[in-house]
């Protein structure tokens, strides 16, 4: 494929071959938080988004102290490689993958596919949840050039004006129009303005995949971002809506097409969209 790092995949059959390796910790992240209930990989432990990496009350992660908790209880050393997958082709295992990332755990791979392929596959499924040996889990330096925030991405927009940077907006098209606010079947999560941000090119999540979950080449992925603009010599910064799908592109660019520069704007548009103050373009047009 000539990912710029391929050590970050691992496929079905590596894990099937892993799952009594003691250095790895498998851990399913789903949008879903029953699937994992229902059925997971031997040996599997299961993460929350919700309520393992939000703050219950503000609108933030939780702190590097509780991050290193988290990690003690799931019994991960810093020389721990952990192995995430999940449902919607990664989207939630990528955003725990950034999340890692951010908060200096390294050591960290997807498998390809996630549990779309791994099902297909009819790869071994268990309810049983593993007892793990708790840890403790050394408090990490957070990364911030791999976050962007509000004013950060506000600024960024003279930036891609004068050729230096990149928006990626990795919703859907009708998202990105203004056409729509959320996506089809999803709650509306109270964003008052449709559209996108100044600049952004439009690159949905979804044309970085195949249809069994795995990720394309990176000839085919390069396709996809530098006819437009989105070049490793330039800054970028990718939304969505609250993150997870630009957390996929944001590995999709950092792992496995080697963009130096790119942060993921976690506040994307459920924060864009309703600040006051903030510039938007909406290319709908209602007949």
């Amino acid at each position: 494929m000539s990912y710029a790092n391929p050590e970050v995949l691992v496929s079905t059959q590596w894990v099937v071959d892993n799952l009594d390796n003691a250095d790895i910790r498998i851990i399913e992240v789903d949008e879903d938080i029953l699937l994992y209930e229902v059925g997971h990989a031997p040996g599997a432990l299961k993460i929350d988004w919700q309520n393992d990496f939000w703050d219950p009350v503000e609108r933030e992660f939780i702190q590097p102290e509780q991050f290193a908790e988290l990690l003690g209880r799931l019994g991960v050393t810093p020389e721990t490689t952990v192995i995430l997958y999940g449902d919607k082709s990664n989207w939630w295992a990528a955003y725990a993958f950034w999340f890692f990332q951010y908060n200096g755990h390294k050591n960290v791979k997807l498998i390809n596919g996630g549990r779309q392929k791994w099902i297909e596959e009819g790869r071994p499924l268990t309810t049983d949840v593993p007892e793990v040996t708790p840890t403790t889990y050394p408090v990490g330096q957070r990364d911030e050039s791999i976050r962007a925030y509000r004013e950060q991405v506000r600024a960024h927009i003279e930036k891609v004006k004068a050729g230096q940077g990149a928006l990626v907006d990795v919703r859907s098209p009708d998202e990105f129009s203004g056409k729509v606010t959320h996506m089809p079947t999803y709650p509306q999560e109270g964003v008052l303005r449709g559209g996108h941000i100044p600049g952004a090119q439009s690159i949905p999540w979804a044309r970085t995949v195949n249809e069994d979950g795995t990720f394309k080449s990176a000839d085919e992925l390069k396709a996809l971002y530098e006819p437009v603009g989105v070049t490793p010599d330039k800054e970028v910064i990718a939304y969505c809506r609250i993150a997870e799908r630009s957390s996929h592109s944001w590995f999709v660019l950092t792992q496995l097409l080697g963009y130096p520069k790119v942060s993921n704007y976690d506040g994307s548009w459920t924060e864009w969209g309703n600040a006051v103050g903030m510039p938007i373009e909406k290319t709908y047009k209602p007949e």
